[in-house]
């Protein structure tokens, strides 16, 4: 009984004692005690605990880029703003909380003064959990507030060290490196803080771009860490700040030193270190089979799966370095296999891949190879428009080689005797439905695609069809192609199914196939299909003696520029013997046997086959003495002088446009283009001539230019320009119309017609109005000269703005005896101008008029 009294008085006291330590205003043992033990244990282990994860999350999520040199610390910064109260990490929110709840609940601010020791902790936290959350400034300033208010804390230069690593991620490195500096020297630091101090000192060099300065510091960091995840990246940075400074032997030191620690330090350091270690080998003074024996190490252990991709690059660099292109190849394909996440390492595969078939002269290859590149670079970056450049320069000789794949296909076709070519289809269709069978009983629904025209050279990818009947102008059940394509559908969305009622509803209705047969809506498909009829292919050659020419035509242009390409842009003077030299065999235009006989006589003579280059001279010498291939033969040096005079050329045609001579345009153009038909200026100066051509003969004329120019110059800019405006623009104009209405119009214009040889009379005339203008104070008025067409020039007064006015100027010009303008001008908007100017359609525009008039 008095023991169960005495229990009850105790229990009691302690009560009161523990509610009147609770309070944060009285400054004695217990309460400080009481409130720090608080802190400690309960608030802020939860919030160091919640930022520990927050700090794992942020690690793990980070991509790390070891083409560049790594961050000290792994932390990916966002770029996005965020809007207040946006929450990125729930982790850090929670410490945020626990450290504001510490200093909310338990500071113990007593006479200016701090009694509660564990507060420095709870600003720490709080400063740390902004500082991920990045919200620098307010990291910074708690961290700040630490150093001002708790000068004595324990935590002191922790905080510090924080302060300046706040400082890096706000761009204050100079300031960071001053107080970093200050910090070291004071030599009061514990290991732990020495390290992240001199690591923090290491990347603010970075920053810089002092990546000397960075060395000893890191390596000082990565000796004081007791984290030997920190030790093996500390590490790995000097390795990389040694090669970046082309200091190979230290690079690999460093490199040695993370090779040492093994599985103490994380296998992506590991494995990376050595993979630097094999780009550090010297093939000079080092064996090659070592190398080799490395990287087939490493290629065998198990462990480094997870970084094939890498391993198998270097695999491919390796053999490309000993020129064994072909097992290259297969191992740069065989690192694209592997799943990866470092999309460099994937675009330097494809433009390795690219550029080793650019040096086969495999241009196809090689674009789909940039164009798989130009997927993982940032478009905004230097590499990809360098990339990209590359690509856009293959477009041409990829065009102009698959001109020459097709049109030698069908020629080739066209050559063959009927019986042959009847032989060759039925094969060709054969093999295509025995296929098209075969998969058809494994299961596979067979196609009902386009039939293509196969290539005579047995080439992969065979050239599109010439054409032939538009299946959609055939009614259904007529045309085998649409039968068997809606047979595909049919099949690809029911399966088999028997001709039987609701055999939708019906689920029994659905036939099992046995493996090995085929079942009855394939065979109609296939049966149906005119791929796998000789007679659809044969209908495709052209027998017409014209298309043919076209086809032929289209060829040997095709050879020619592709012969210029490979000797000028790619300097492929073999590539370019070949195709010159095919050429030869198939025409005899002066236009191009004279060229392609001189080119190929410099390619010899360059190569040092003086006899082939002297048959080719004698040629152009003896047969065409005159041309000016001849000249260039018999004065070399005036070659570059010639090129000048075809720029020099080209100007003056440029200046003859500003000053609207379109007829001289046209004509010299013409010459010019007789004159220079391999200049690279040509497509230009076709594009020059035909905006001439508009200007004088209308949009139709200019229309039939834009087309020739889109046709023959499709892969230069001016081709391209040529098509934007034939899509764009041109509709456009064609839709502009006359529109007469005479009362409510504005804008209008006075025309006066003059044969355009009459150049002085309509320069006289020009001068008479300008003077009336003047004169008779008729302000806001202008006058210029407009060529009409190839027979008139127009002299135009601009600005009348109602139709009376118009008609009294007209008349007050030809009754006043100072001017006596007899020539009866056309009164008409600036809309209906554009519309005669565009249509030349004066004439009509006078029919109206007079249909109007009373």
């Amino acid at each position: 009984m008095i023991l169960n009294k005495f229990t009850h008085v105790f229990g009691c006291l302690f009560l009161l004692m523990a509610i009147s330590s609770c309070s944060p205003k009285k400054d004695k043992f217990i309460n400080r005690n009481w409130h720090a033990i608080g802190t400690e244990y309960n608030i802020l282990y939860n919030g160091g605990l919640a930022l520990e994860q927050g700090e794992m999350e942020v690690a793990d999520s980070y991509n790390e880029n070891f083409w560049d040199i790594l961050p000290v610390e792994r932390m990916q910064i966002s770029e996005e703003i965020s809007l207040p109260g946006t929450i990125k990490n729930q982790s850090f929110k929670l410490a945020e909380e626990k450290a504001t709840k510490a200093i909310q609940k338990h500071s113990m601010l007593i006479e200016g003064k701090e009694k509660n020791p564990q507060i420095d902790e709870a600003y720490l936290l709080l400063g740390k959990a902004r500082y991920f959350d990045q919200r620098f400034f307010p990291a910074l300033e708690a961290f700040n507030y630490i150093l001002h208010k708790y000068p004595a804390s324990n935590t002191i230069n922790h905080a510090q060290i924080w302060r300046e690593k706040t400082n890096i991620r706000l761009q204050n490195n100079k300031l960071a490196i001053k107080n970093l500096k200050r910090i070291i020297k004071a030599e009061t630091l514990k290991d732990q803080d020495m390290a992240d101090a001199n690591a923090m000192l290491a990347q603010a060099y970075i920053n810089l771009n002092h990546p000397d300065s960075a060395i000893a510091p890191i390596r000082t960091a990565a000796e004081f860490t007791n984290d030997n995840a920190e030790k093996g990246r500390y590490y790995y940075i000097q390795g990389q700040l040694h090669n970046l400074l082309e200091q190979r032997d230290s690079a690999n030191y460093a490199f040695n030193e993370i090779i040492d620690l093994n599985r103490k330090t994380p296998r992506e350091y590991l494995v990376n270190a050595q993979i630097e270690k094999t780009r550090n080998f010297n093939f000079k003074t080092e064996d090659p089979a070592i190398l080799l024996s490395r990287l087939k190490e490493m290629e065998e252990n198990r462990e480094n799966r997870p970084y094939l991709d890498k391993i198998y690059f270097q695999l491919a660099e390796y053999y490309n370095h000993i020129d064994s292109t072909n097992l290259a190849t297969v191992y740069y394909n065989k690192s694209l296999r592997e799943p990866s996440q470092d999309n460099y390492l994937i675009s330097l595969n494809y433009e390795t891949l690219g550029n080793m078939n650019f040096d086969k002269a495999l241009y196809r290859e090689a674009s789909a190879y940039y164009d798989s590149t130009l997927t993982k670079i940032p478009n905004t970056s230097r590499d990809y428009f360098f990339v990209e450049r590359k690509r856009d320069n293959l477009k041409e000789v990829i065009f102009y080689e698959s001109i020459v794949e097709k049109n030698d296909s069908i020629l080739r076709f066209v050559a063959m005797p009927e019986d042959d070519r009847l032989d060759y289809f039925t094969k060709y269709a054969a093999q295509l439905k025995e296929a098209a069978v075969t998969q058809a009983k494994e299961g596979a629904v067979p196609e009902a695609n386009q039939p293509m025209m196969p290539s005579s050279r047995n080439t992969p990818g065979a050239p599109p069809s010439l054409g032939g009947n538009d299946p959609a102008n055939t009614f259904y059940f007529y045309n085998p192609r649409r039968v068997s394509s809606g047979l595909e559908s049919f099949a690809k969305t029911w399966g088999p199914r028997e001709l039987r009622d609701n055999w939708r509803l019906n689920s029994s209705n659905f036939t099992t196939i046995a493996k090995d047969s085929l079942d009855e809506v394939s065979g109609l498909i296939i049966s149906n299909n005119p791929k796998f009829s000789a007679q659809t292919y044969l209908d495709e050659i052209p027998s017409d003696p014209l298309l043919i020419s076209e086809i032929e035509k289209e060829r040997n242009d095709a050879y020619y520029s592709l012969g210029l390409i490979y000797k000028e842009k790619y300097n492929k003077p073999d590539l370019a013997s070949e195709k010159l030299t095919a050429l030869l065999d198939f025409t005899d235009e002066e236009r191009l046997v004279i060229p392609s006989n001189y080119y190929l006589y410099r390619i010899n003579l360059e190569s040092g086959n003086t006899a082939e280059a002297e048959r080719y001279k004698q040629v152009v010498l003896t047969k065409y003495p005159d041309s000016r291939y001849a000249s260039r033969i018999n004065n070399p040096d005036l070659s570059i002088a010639q090129e000048d005079e075809a720029e020099n050329k080209y100007k003056d045609l440029y200046t003859l446009f500003e000053n609207s001579e379109f007829l001289k345009v046209i004509k010299d153009g013409k010459i010019y283009i007789n004159e220079y038909p391999e200049e690279e200026l040509l497509p230009k100066v076709e594009l020059l001539k035909a905006r001439a051509v508009g200007r004088i003969y209308g949009v139709n004329a200019y229309k039939e230019e834009l087309s020739s120019i889109a046709a023959n110059y499709p892969q230069t800019q001016e081709g391209i320009t040529a098509l934007e405006v034939l899509n764009t623009a041109i509709p456009n104009l064609e839709k502009s119309k006359l529109e007469i209405n005479s009362n409510s119009a504005s804008n209008l214009k006075l025309l006066y017609a003059i044969e355009i040889d009459e150049l002085e009379k309509s320069n006289g005339l020009k001068e008479i109005l300008e003077k009336a203008i003047l004169e008779l104070d008729y302000s806001g008025l202008s006058v210029s000269q407009d060529v009409y067409n190839d027979k008139l020039i127009f002299v135009v007064v601009h600005g009348l703005d109602t139709y009376s006015k118009a008609e009294g100027f007209a008349e007050l010009l030809n009754i006043n005896k100072k001017y006596k303008v007899e020539i009866t001008p056309v009164i008409i908007s600036s809309e209906n101008y554009r519309v005669i100017q565009l249509k030349k359609n004066l004439d009509e525009y006078k029919e109206l008029i007079n249909k109007q008039e009373p």
